[in-house]
């Protein structure tokens, strides 16, 4: 499985946190939550847990799942 990348965060006065994938919105975190992400992501790999908090990380066989001929049927 290739590692995350793309995300950014960034820290807005109020305490909230914008988490973006490669310039788009991907989530939004506020209040305990958002202190939670944010000690994880200092002390961890940052890509990997902003891919685990908004939830837009795959196992990487989707498609081929998707072309296997037993999955196919009903499509083109």
């Amino acid at each position: 499985m290739p590692r995350p990348h793309g995300f950014t965060y960034e820290r807005l006065a109020d305490g909230t946190v914008e988490i973006t994938h490669q310039g788009r919105p991907a989530g939004t975190l506020r209040g305990a939550r958002a202190e939670k992400f944010l000690d994880q992501a200092r002390s961890g790999d940052a890509q990997l847990v902003m891919a685990r908090w908004t939830g837009a990380y795959k196992h990487g066989n989707e498609r081929t799942a998707r072309d296997h001929p037993r999955n196919r049927s009903g499509r083109r």
